[in-house]
Parts: structure tokens; C-alpha cells; sequence
């Protein structure tokens, strides 16, 4: 069971057509759709079934009746205040999707019945969602709260999802009531031994469960017995481990599934066939549930672990599967991410010379961080089982590194192209040579030179041409120095954005340009200067921080020359990635305002006479020339608008940044405009994927340019931009007049 708070995939007003209804049916791929009222308000449900029943009591069919005609008033749902396992037992055969209302009964939320995927509090457990990662702390509290405590704590520190105890009532659990008992094994008579010393009161184990919601971790908690599992439910646990040494206790598991809560259920101790019967029997049950490969012994041998028995229970129960860990070390927790692991469960110890036997096969505090951290790359090294592209950080080294087709001699346009016209030369801007045979019997499309580059385009009849565009903002294209003059000549633009690499700063202005040229400028700043320094504002190093304001410094006189040839512009933008990056990982809040305030510190010292340096926004992992980075500055919107309303300062608008920060933040990239539109001085317009994806051919990614078009023309109606596209400059500067092509649909006057 999982809550979904994306509800309108799962709406249709009353009025919309039952035509309308059918396609958000097909859309959602759950076979049913709710309706409601103008304000929100549950009607009631229209499916597949009532579809059927509507056409039989017509004569005449119009899809285009609306859907209030056709709908079943008696929907099941449920109020927002009813807790998750009343909710659950709402579920049925033939229910899969229940709508949660509030108090005037409008719909915030709809709860799927998914075998695949399980609500624990906060998390969510899937195969698609981050591991779930439980510190077993068990009795290794050895029966002190204040240890129990500590354990907490060190465990959030480590960066547990949830912590696990256990709850045993010795009197009805042991045939022995709990007392010694002679005739016992000499492991019983240890075992009990240990428990009767070591548990927590009931009153202490509840209290340790309040210490863990008022710390924002999840407590579950391990019911060895009937007598206990009543206290974890009378106390409100919302979930519940079932033991190794309870797979086979049917009667108990039973009690667990009357609960309605998700269970976590160990596999050690079981072979294939009882898991199998356990299995069959949750399922009849109609319980939500994740299996944990596990092998009990303490510790276990690395040979006996088998990490490849994970797949086979997947393959054999199509649910949820975990790991639970009882061998030395935190290597073996992270192989079994990399195996399909969605849930690690290993012991935790703050000293593994205490008394019993959970403390020599438990982790530390720093090797439990050390797993967590590991099994959080691992997740993000799966990746996805689809089909393969190359990232951006290998886009620019094929750039750099990849070889192309060039024309070896001069080529007139309709030549037919053939094999000793063509040479293989580095660097790969060009097309690659694998094309070759595609390319030869080709009709050339224009004249080339000796040494032109072939491009994709190449291969294709359709020809890319610049246009007369029609935006109701200044717009433009980004160039070099070097081809200034052959690109900002091919269109109607207003503006041209020079792209500054360190090398441009020393270039004799007057041969590129004539003393009026008549259309404005923007400057973006170089973000990498001599001996690979790469701009940082905000550097906590005072004379790496200092060199970075001699280069921006340096720029701004630049700029400030340029205003000798493009006299149509006054206090010309300079774009500025100001730093506040780094390879290691995100900082918390504190350390960010002190890089904050380093930014604004270090731009008191730059000479901003006759310019205005706007901030562009950033992505969460930018790709700098060493390779991916963090960043922890003017990500988030809410730390832009600070910014900027105490400062002063403004900022570029990269779309594609956000729109990687959004994803990577969970937010709405309208949200993110609705905040920071105010201090927009200019934009980058592209496109982005996921939350690491540029690059992306604009209309491809996850920009929704129709709906973001609507707030960009609503709030900034006149704030001028570029298509900030990758090697758009390529064959005249084809990427960006088909990226403003398809952008004059939305921004277009």
C-alpha cells in the first residue's frame, strides 16, 4: 500500500465527456478514474465495468455525454484523519485504488493496493524507490534506556532509515515461563539467560519507540509472541519484523496480517518449501510484505551467504525482497543492493565487546555510515534497465577525445559523396566514424571546405535553416568571438551572449568587431581560468578566493571594452557562476550561508562599474572540465530569493539547471518560477533529464515548455534570452534555429 499524492491523473470533472474519461483511464493504467465536482468534491467513479453498463442501457452512444451521466455514486473512500490499517482493510479483490478526502470531501491523495510497493511512515519500499536501511539494534541496549538512547542517536547519525528492537514476554513465549530450566540445551539456558537480564520493560521499550518519532527515525519493532505483538498494536507500530525463527509460526504471522500493517519477514532458518507455504499464506491473507534473504548463524561465513538466492526469491514471488546481514563487516549488505537488495537490515553496537552474541556480528557507528553511504552510490550506479545513452560528462570527452569524418578536399553542394572525400581526424565534433558507410552516396548539402566537419544532419534530407522569428522579447544566440560575425548575421536576433573561454581574455577585440554594431550583448563569464582554476567565490581558500575575484575582475574590464563596439548596450549583463561547489557531497544550511555570505564578500571586491554580474542558477551536479561536482548554491529557490532580496543582486534563469534542481528536490519547476521571478534579469532556455541530464534536445527532456511558457510570458514578459543548446553552434549554428523553431510556439508573439 502506498499514498500517491499526484491525484490528477486519477480526476475528471463532472462535466468533461465520458471521451475524456476514457483516455484518463488509458493514461493511468488502473482502470478507473474518480470524478469530482468544480470544487474538488468526490462524486464518485467511473471504470471500465460502468463503461460496459452505460452502453447497455443506451440506445443512442454519444462519447461526448459527460461523464456524470455514467458514474457509480458508491465509491469506497476514506477520510484523511482514518490511520493506514483501517485503510487497508478497505482493499478488497476488486478494489485496487482507494481516495483519501478531507473534511468537505474533496480528494488529497489517492492509496494504491500495490504488491510491489510498501508505505512504512515516510518511506516507501520498491524496487524503484532508495534502499530502506534498518539499524537492528535489537537487546543490544543489554536492558540500559540510556544505551538504547545513545543507540538511537548514533544510529541517525549513520544515517539509518529505522531502527528495530525487540519485544519478547518470557512467561508466555518459554515453556519454562522464562525461568531456568536444567533440562534445557546449554544455547536455551544462554539464550534466556541473556533476556531476562537484558530486556527493556514494556514501559521502556514504548518510551524508546517516542524518543525515535520525537528524533524523526522510524521505530519497528520484532513481536516474538502474541502477548507482545498486542503491546506493539495497542501502542500504534506501524509495521512489524517477522523473526527467522517465526517464518513458520503461521498462528503468529496470522495475528501480524489482521493488523493491516506491513510485515518485514526473515527467511533464515527456512528452506525453499516453507518459505513457499509462508509465502501462499501471506498472500491468501492479502498481506503486504517483504522478504529478506538471510542466512542465521552468528556470524555467518561469507561462503554460506549466497547474495544470488535474492534474485531467485524475486523471480519466484514477484514481491519485495531484502537482505538481512549476520555476517562480519558491511561489504556483504552492499553487494546485495547491487543484487536487487531494497531493504538492508544489519545489527548496530556501540561496543562489540559487550556481553551477547548480536554485538560480534553488529556494525559500529562509522561502519554502518560507511555502508549506508556505500549502498547510496550503489543506487545511484544501478541505473536503469533501459537503453543505453551516453551521459554528459561522456559527451564532452567524445568531444574532446572521439575522432570524426571531415571532407578531405573541397566539396561543392550536390556533390554525391564518396569514399575518397572522407578522412577520420580528431576531436569528435563532428560525425562519427562509424556513419561512414551511411554517409558515402550522400548528396552533399552544402560546400564544404577541406577539413569541414560532417554532422548528423548529413544523413538526412531535412534541412535545418535559421528563420525570421516572431518573440515578444528580445532574444538570441550564444557565440564566440570567432564566429560572431558568421552566426549573429543568419537571423533576426536582438542579442548575441559571448561565451568566454580563459583564452578569449587576451584576444585583440578589433578583429572581430566594428566600432557599431547593432545589436546588444551579454557576457557569460569563463567558469575555468589558467592553471585550472575554476572560478569560486565562495572558497573557504582566502588567495584561491582572491585569484577568483582577480579573473571575474578581469572579465568585467572586458566587458566593459566590448561597450566600445556594441554602443546599443548599457550597463551590459555578465552571466557568473559564482562557485559553492564541490567533488565530496551537499552541505547542510549553516555551512551554506556561510558560502553565502563568502559570495557576497568576495563580489564587494570586484569592480562592477558599467556592469551588472547576474547569478546563474545552478544544477544540482554540474559537469565541470575535472568531472561531476555537488553544488550547494543557487540550487534552491528559496535560497535565491534570499539572496537576492538582501543582496540585490540578480539572477540568469537557466532552465535547464532548475528544471535538474526540481527533480532533484521534488518541486514543481512552476513552483520554483512562482519564487524566483522576480529577480530574473535574463534566461537560458533548454532542455534537461532527470537531475544530471543536459544535453537533452529541446522537447525531449522533462521541461514542460507549455505549461512554463505560460508563467515565463505571465511574469516575465519581457526578459530576453538565449537557447542555450548543446554544440548548438554546430554547422551555422543549426542546433539553436531548431531549438527557437520549436521555442516560437510557446514564446512567440
Amino acid at each position: 500500500m502506498y499514498k500517491d499524492n499526484n491525484i490528477n491523473k486519477f480526476l475528471v470533472l463532472s462535466s468533461e465527456t465520458i471521451r475524456t474519461a476514457l483516455r484518463k483511464i488509458s493514461e493511468n493504467k488502473n482502470r478507473i478514474i474518480f470524478v469530482v465536482s468544480e470544487y474538488g468534491e468526490l462524486l464518485g467513479s467511473f471504470s471500465d465495468g460502468d463503461f460496459r453498463r452505460w452502453i447497455n442501457d443506451k440506445n443512442d452512444i454519444n462519447l461526448d455525454s459527460p461523464v456524470e451521466d455514467a458514474i457509480n455514486t458508491h465509491v469506497v473512500f476514506a477520510n484523511q484523519k482514518i490511520v493506514d490499517s483501517e485503510i487497508y482493510k478497505l482493499f478488497s479483490k476488486d478494489i485496487d485504488l482507494i481516495p483519501i478526502v478531507d473534511n468537505v470531501n474533496r480528494i488529497i491523495s489517492i492509496v494504491h493496493k500495490n504488491k510491489n510497493i510498501i508505505s512504512i511512515g515516510l518511506h516507501q519500499i520498491s524496487d524503484d524507490s532508495p534502499c530502506f536501511i534498518i539499524a537492528e539494534i535489537g537487546n543490544n541496549h543489554n536492558g540500559d534506556f540510556k544505551l538504547a538512547q545513545r543507540l538511537v542517536d548514533q544510529a541517525i547519525e549513520s544515517g539509518a532509515d529505522c531502527v528495530k528492537f525487540q519485544a519478547r514476554d518470557l512467561k508466555t513465549l518459554y515453556k519454562s515461563a522464562g525461568r531456568k530450566d536444567i533440562s534445557d540445551d546449554l544455547g536455551s539456558q544462554y539464550t534466556i539467560d541473556l533476556l531476562s537480564k537484558f530486556q527493556l520493560s514494556n514501559k521502556e521499550l514504548l518510551n524508546i519507540f517516542d524518543y525515535c518519532k520525537s528524533k524523526n527515525i522510524t521505530p519497528l519493532c520484532t513481536p516474538w509472541d502474541h502477548q507482545s505483538l498486542t503491546l506493539l498494536e495497542n501502542y500504534g507500530m506501524e509495521a512489524y519484523k517477522v523473526a527467522s525463527a517465526d517464518l513458520t509460526n503461521l498462528p503468529l504471522i496470522e495475528s501480524m496480517t489482521q493488523t493491516g500493517k506491513p510485515l518485514i519477514c526473515s527467511t533464515g532458518m527456512s528452506k525453499e518449501n516453507e518459505i513457499k507455504i509462508t509465502v501462499d499464506f501471506l498472500k491468501q491473507k492479502n498481506s503486504n510484505f517483504v522478504l529478506l534473504h538471510c542466512n542465521s548463524t552468528y556470524p555467518a561465513p561469507i561462503k554460506d551467504v549466497n547474495l544470488n538466492y535474492i534474485t531467485r526469491l524475486k523471480n519466484l514471488y514477484n514481491v519485495p525482497v531484502g537482505y538481512s546481514g549476520h555476517e562480519e563487516g558491511y561489504v556483504v549488505p552492499i553487494g546485495a543492493v547491487a543484487f536487487g537488495a531494497c531493504v538492508i537490515e544489519k545489527h548496530f553496537t556501540l561496543d562489540k565487546n559487550l556481553e551477547g552474541n548480536d554485538h560480534k556480528v553488529s556494525l559500529l557507528p562509522s561502519e554502518f555510515k560507511i555502508m549506508v553511504q556505500s549502498i547510496r552510490q550503489i543506487e545511484l550506479a544501478k541505473g536503469f534497465d533501459t537503453k543505453r545513452d551516453i551521459s554528459q560528462g561522456e559527451m564532452i570527452n567524445r568531444e574532446n577525445l572521439s575522432k570524426s569524418l571531415i571532407a578531405k578536399r573541397d566539396l561543392n553542394h550536390g556533390d554525391i559523396i564518396t569514399r575518397d572525400m572522407l578522412d577520420i581526424k580528431s576531436p569528435g565534433q563532428g560525425l562519427q566514424p562509424i556513419y561512414m558507410d551511411e554517409l558515402i552516396g550522400k548528396k552533399a548539402k552544402r560546400n564544404f571546405s577541406k577539413g569541414d566537419y560532417f554532422f548528423e544532419s548529413d544523413l538526412t534530407d531535412e534541412i535545418i535553416q535559421p528563420g525570421i522569428y516572431k518573440f515578444s522579447r528580445p532574444f538570441g544566440i550564444p557565440v564566440r568571438f570567432h564566429d560572431y560575425k558568421k552566426l549573429s548575421c543568419l537571423s533576426n536576433i536582438d542579442l548575441v551572449e559571448f561565451h568566454l573561454s580563459y583564452s578569449d581574455m587576451h584576444l585583440d577585440l578589433t578583429s572581430f568587431f566594428n566600432e557599431n554594431e547593432e545589436l546588444e550583448y551579454v557576457v557569460h563569464a569563463p567558469e575555468l581560468f589558467e592553471n585550472d582554476h575554476l572560478l569560486d567565490l565562495a572558497s573557504k581558500n582566502k588567495n584561491y578566493r582572491k585569484k577568483s575575484v582577480e579573473h571575474l575582475n578581469n572579465v568585467c574590464d572586458l566587458t566593459r571594452k566590448l561597450n566600445n563596439y556594441f554602443k546599443k548596450t548599457t550597463n551590459p549583463k555578465i552571466v557568473c557562476n559564482v562557485g559553492g561547489f564541490n567533488t565530496k557531497g551537499f552541505i547542510n544550511n549553516n555551512e551554506k550561508n556561510k558560502l553565502y555570505n563568502l559570495v557576497v564578500e568576495s563580489l564587494r571586491d570586484v569592480n562592477q562599474n558599467g556592469v551588472e554580474l547576474i547569478i546563474q542558477t545552478m544544477p544540482p551536479f554540474p559537469w565541470h572540465f575535472g568531472g561531476k561536482s555537488h553544488h550547494n548554491l543557487f540550487v534552491d529557490p528559496i535560497e535565491i530569493k534570499d539572496f537576492c532580496s538582501k543582496s540585490n543582486y540578480r539572477i540568469c534563469f537557466d532552465i535547464s539547471h532548475s528544471m535538474m534542481a526540481c527533480n532533484f528536490m521534488n518541486i514543481k519547476i512552476e513552483h520554483f518560477i512562482d519564487i524566483v521571478s522576480p529577480y530574473v534579469a535574463h534566461m537560458h532556455i533548454s532542455d534537461a533529464k532527470g537531475v544530471d541530464g543536459e544535453g537533452i534536445t529541446i522537447g525531449d527532456g522533462d521541461v514542460d515548455f507549455p505549461a512554463i511558457s505560460q508563467l515565463v510570458n505571465q511574469y516575465l514578459p519581457k526578459t530576453s534570452f538565449i537557447p542555450e543548446i548543446w554544440q548548438g553552434h554546430k554547422n551555422s549554428g543549426e542546433g539553436f534555429w531548431n531549438a527557437l523553431n520549436y521555442l516560437e510556439n510557446y514564446f512567440g508573439s
